[in-house]
C-alpha cells in the first residue's frame, strides 16, 4: 500500500493501466461496454437537458415527478442499505460482518453520488437551491431537511471510510454510529416527503417512512450478494459462505415483514372504498409492474431463501439481481402510483372530456440520464475496487 493524499491509503499498483487491466471474460467485456454506453447516454442526456431544459422531459404539471425522481429514490435507498449492512460489522461488533464493511460503506458513498448526479438534472436550478438551502433554510419543509439530512450523511460516510481505510476502528465506530443516524432519520425524512402528501391520500399518513427504512435494509443485503459474488467470482470461502447465510436469513425475516405491511396496506386503502384512496389502490393491483416488484423482489427472492435457509449463496446472487430489478420497479411504482389520478376530476369548461388516468411514460432524456447514473455508479465502484483495499484486513 502507498500513501495518497490526505493520508489515504492506496494500493501500490493502482493507475490508469491498473484500471484497464482486468480479465477479459465474456461477461466482463458485456458489463465494459455497458457501462461506457451508459456513461456516453449519460452525457447525451444531459447535453440534450441542457439545451431543452425541462421541455426534454415527459413530466407535466399533473405528473411532475417522474423516472429520475424514481432513480434518485433508488439511489438513496441502496446508499442507506449498504450504510446499515456496513454498520453491522464496525459499529455494531457482530464479527461475521466485519469483511464487507468497508465494501459496503464504499458502496454507500458511490450509490448517493450517483443518486445526487440524477438529481441535479432533475432541479431546475441546483447550483442556486445548494445556495438558498444554507441562506433560506425550510425548515417546515420535508424536501429541505432530505437534502440537508443527505448531505450530512454523505460527508459522515467518507470520513468513516477514511479512517477504515487506515484501520483507525475507534473513531470510524463513532462517525459510522453518527452516519448510521443521521442516514436513516434523511431516509424516513425521504418517506415523510411522500407521507406529507395530504392531497394524494394513498401515500399520505406514517407508512412511507418506516417502510423506507425496511426496504433500504433489504436493498442493502440484495446489493450485498451482487458484490461479494463479484467479488469472489461466485467461488466462496467458508468465511464467506458464513457472512452470506447471515445476511439471507435476516433477508427472509425482512421480505416477509415487507410482504406483510404492504398487504395490511393494500387493505386498508381498499377497504370502504374511500374515494381517489380505494380507486388508485384498484388500480395499483391491477397494473404489471406491481406484479414485476412482487415477483422479483419478494417472491423468488424469498423462495430461494426458504428453499435451505441461505446455503445457497450463488443462488442468492442471482435472486439478488432478480431482487434489484424488483426494486427499481417497486421505487418507479411508488412515484408512479401515487400521481396516476388526477386532482382535478371534473369538467371545468363545456365539452371536455371527464379526465381519466395520468398516463406516463419517460423521454428518451429521461432514460438516458438514469441509465447514466447507473453506468456512473458502476464506474465509481470499480474504479474504488482498484484504488482502494475493500477486503477486511487483519
Amino acid at each position: 500500500m502507498k500513501i495518497g493524499p490526505l493520508n489515504i491509503p492506496i494500493k501500490e499498483d493502482f493507475s490508469l493501466k491498473s484500471i484497464l487491466d482486468f480479465e477479459r471474460t465474456p461477461i466482463n467485456m458485456v458489463l465494459a461496454v455497458s457501462v461506457l454506453a451508459m456513461l456516453a447516454m449519460l452525457l447525451l442526456g444531459v447535453g440534450n437537458y441542457l439545451i431543452h431544459s425541462h421541455h426534454a422531459y415527459n413530466v407535466t404539471r399533473e405528473h411532475p415527478w417522474g423516472l429520475m425522481i424514481a432513480v434518485y429514490i433508488f439511489f438513496v435507498v441502496s446508499s442507506t442499505g449498504f450504510c446499515i449492512v456496513g454498520s453491522l460489522g464496525d459499529v455494531f461488533g457482530f464479527k461475521d460482518f466485519t469483511m464487507i464493511s468497508k465494501r459496503a460503506i464504499f458502496g454507500s458513498i458511490v450509490t448517493i453520488m450517483a443518486g445526487f448526479t440524477v438529481i441535479a438534472f432533475e432541479i431546475g436550478h441546483p447550483v442556486t437551491m445548494l445556495i438558498y438551502n444554507v441562506l433560506t433554510p425550510g425548515l417546515t419543509s420535508a424536501i429541505w431537511w432530505m437534502g440537508t439530512l443527505y448531505g450530512l450523511y454523505l460527508t459522515f460516510m467518507i470520513i468513516e471510510f477514511y479512517f477504515l481505510l487506515n484501520n483507525d476502528m475507534k473513531k470510524a465506530k463513532i462517525f459510522g454510529l453518527t452516519g448510521l443516524l443521521v442516514g436513516l432519520a434523511a431516509h424516513s425524512n425521504l418517506g415523510s416527503v411522500f407521507g406529507f402528501l395530504n392531497a394524494r391520500t394513498i401515500s399520505q399518513g406514517v407508512y412511507y417512512p418506516t417502510y423506507f427504512i425496511l426496504t433500504a435494509f433489504i436493498t442493502g443485503i440484495f446489493l450485498s450478494f451482487i458484490v461479494m459474488g463479484f467479488r469472489y467470482k461466485l467461488n466462496f470461502d467458508d468465511k464467506t459462505k458464513k457472512l452470506l447465510e447471515g445476511l439471507a436469513k435476516i433477508q427472509g425475516l425482512l421480505i416477509s415483514i415487507l410482504i406483510f405491511f404492504m398487504t395490511w396496506k393494500l387493505l386498508t386503502d381498499m377497504y370502504g372504498g374511500m374515494p381517489n384512496r380505494a380507486e388508485v389502490a384498484h388500480h395499483i393491483i391491477h397494473s404489471t409492474p406491481f406484479y414485476a416488484e412482487v415477483i422479483l423482489a419478494m417472491i423468488i427472492p424469498l423462495l430461494v431463501i426458504l428453499k435451505d435457509f441461505g446455503r445457497s449463496p450463488v443462488l442468492m446472487f442471482w435472486a439478488s439481481l432478480s431482487g434489484m430489478v424488483g426494486i427499481f420497479f417497486m421505487r418507479y411504482n411508488l412515484v408512479h402510483d401515487t400521481q396516476v389520478k388526477p386532482l382535478q376530476m371534473m369538467k371545468h369548461r363545456e365539452y371536455q372530456l371527464p379526465p381519466e388516468w395520468i398516463h406516463y411514460f419517460p423521454s428518451a432524456t429521461e432514460i438516458m440520464i438514469s441509465l447514466g447514473g447507473l453506468g456512473l455508479c458502476i464506474a465509481l465502484y470499480y474504479v474504488g475496487t482498484k484504488a482502494f483495499n475493500l477486503d477486511e484486513e487483519h
